[in-house]
């Protein structure tokens, strides 16, 4: 491997969260230019992937950072070794969705669209750093406007928003699957009850 390379390795294992290609084009001033820094993270990738590591190099939440490999996450985890983060409730995941696609959004309409109350969620959220306050609405009071955080990011592995499915895409991935026809016993209708019966 370059030294640049080794270097590189070495601020990202240093690091805990993802370190941004600003940080890491400072840290390697050597470097002449964006082309050097991006061969020497495409040698670094390409030494975990060839290598047969268990660990990869990842560009995830506006920077680079070097991950466990997906197949030995669960096993680590059983071990301990790792934290796993709390999951997020339906309606917490439903409030993030409106959030990461409407941001920036304030709470009045964040409560319009899921039709209840959206206060201790919003609390929730802003806690665990997956959303934060961007700025003040221009209606009455100026409401406070929510977005989405680096570590949203990080914790759904998006390198940017961009990233996420778009509306056409989830429609389709939600789409309930037919259910088949049974071949024998009672006929099941397009909503799985039974069909009435004509007495």
């Amino acid at each position: 491997m370059t030294p640049l390379a080794k270097l590189l390795e070495a601020a990202l294992f240093a690091s805990a969260v993802p370190v941004p290609m600003d940080s890491l084009r400072a840290m390697a001033a050597h470097a002449e230019d964006e082309v050097t820094l991006e061969s020497a993270l495409a040698e670094l990738r390409e030494h975990y992937d060839t290598d047969g590591h268990g660990v990869e190099l990842v560009e995830v939440a506006g920077g680079w950072q070097i991950l466990t490999r997906p197949e030995y996450t669960e096993a680590i985890e059983r071990a301990q070794l790792a934290a796993r983060p709390q999951r997020l409730s339906a309606a917490a995941l439903e409030t993030l969705a409106i959030i990461a696609y409407r941001q920036p959004i304030g709470r009045a309409e964040i409560e319009e669209i899921r039709g209840v109350g959206a206060g201790a969620i919003l609390k929730s959220l802003n806690e665990r750093g997956l959303i934060d306050i961007v700025g003040r609405g221009e209606g009455l009071g100026r409401p406070l406007l929510y977005g989405t955080t680096a570590s949203f990011l990080e914790q759904f592995a998006l390198r940017h928003l961009e990233e996420l499915p778009r509306a056409d895409e989830l429609a389709i991935a939600l789409r309930a699957p037919r259910q088949a026809t049974p071949t024998s016993g009672t006929a099941v209708g397009d909503n799985g009850e039974a069909p009435p019966r004509a007495d």
